[in-house]
């Protein structure tokens, strides 16, 4: 399997818990859905702080303009999604939600400038159902 093959499938196996609890928060009993609620509202945060992170990468790499904007913003979503985790799913899953999308805009303009324009494809449809299943399970709790 080549480099891109392993991407796309590690991106889009990355959804699989986002839809998984989305689905779940809705089919189980109400004393259990705090605990699903919450592991989305983990995972959701979790990855919202890899896509920080990629920033922090294109910042360290060599020539790039605007480093310092690559460094905090790289820090910004991983701070969005710790308060996310300390706050109640029903607020925490929009604001989630809006994060992914707010990271997807900032990559959508960051990206093509250090040579990343190809993986923006991959990137939207792995923002619209990541956000999709955020809003999803919100109706739930």
């Amino acid at each position: 399997m080549n480099e891109k093959n392993k991407v796309l499938t590690l991106g889009y196996a990355g959804l699989v818990p986002f839809v998984t609890f989305a689905v779940l928060i809705w089919l189980v009993s109400p004393e259990l859905q705090p605990f699903v609620a919450l592991a989305l509202t983990g995972y959701a945060s979790t990855i919202i702080a890899f896509l920080g992170g990629i920033h922090w990468g294109i910042g360290f790499k060599e020539k790039v303009d605007h480093r310092t904007f690559h460094f905090i913003w790289g820090v910004v979503p991983a701070l969005a999604g710790w308060i996310c985790v300390i706050m109640p799913a029903y607020a925490a899953l929009p604001l989630l939600a809006l994060m992914l999308i707010i990271c997807y805009l900032v990559d959508r303009k960051t990206w093509p400038l250090v040579g990343l324009e190809e993986w923006l494809k991959l990137r939207l449809v792995l923002t619209v159902v990541a956000t999709l299943s955020c809003l999803f399970a919100s109706g739930a709790v």
